[in-house]
């Protein structure tokens, strides 16, 4: 008789044990987050003014186009620095040989060429719709006519910079 009274009293422990598993249940609220900080990219930019003829009567122009990518929602400003070869606020190309002549430039953010673009006069792009949808601009350059320039190859090196 004992043997069967341990029996059943285990059996209904398991029993009462398989009855309460899993009944019981908590809820626990977690926050998940994350931040977007601003940023923009700017890509590369050139002007090839191409052959300069120093006995024209007109200025040579000509346009480059500015490109900068901005997380959605952030507006870049663009500015350039007077370039490698400044002399003071003047810009200047020099020749890639001797390097002792020089080509005088300017980059406008006009097209009528009458803002000159630098540190101060700045380009405001944005905002951003899209980190994939580039915002743009045109710089617009010219070399001005009546320079005494030798027969060489120009170049200057800008540095432009975003700020966002």
């Amino acid at each position: 008789m004992k043997r069967s009274v341990l029996s059943l009293v285990v059996i209904t422990l398991l029993a009462a044990t398989s009855a309460f598993a899993g009944t019981a249940s908590t809820v626990n609220t977690n926050n998940i987050t994350a931040s977007v900080a601003a940023k923009c990219t700017i890509g590369a930019f050139s002007i090839a003014f191409g052959v300069y003829d120093p006995f024209a009567a007109a200025p040579l122009d000509q346009p480059g186009t500015v490109t900068i990518n901005c997380t959605k929602g952030t507006s870049g400003t663009v500015s350039f620095d007077l370039g490698a070869n400044a002399s003071g606020a003047i810009r200047r190309m020099k020749d890639t040989g001797a390097g002792t002549n020089f080509l005088t430039y300017e980059v406008y953010t006009d097209a009528a060429h009458t803002i000159v673009w630098n540190a101060v006069n700045t380009v405001v792009l944005g905002p951003s719709v899209s980190k994939n949808t580039a915002l743009t601009a045109t710089a617009y350059g010219r070399v001005p006519n009546g320079q005494d320039a030798a027969v060489m190859s120009y170049q200057d090196t800008l540095v432009a910079t975003v700020t966002f």
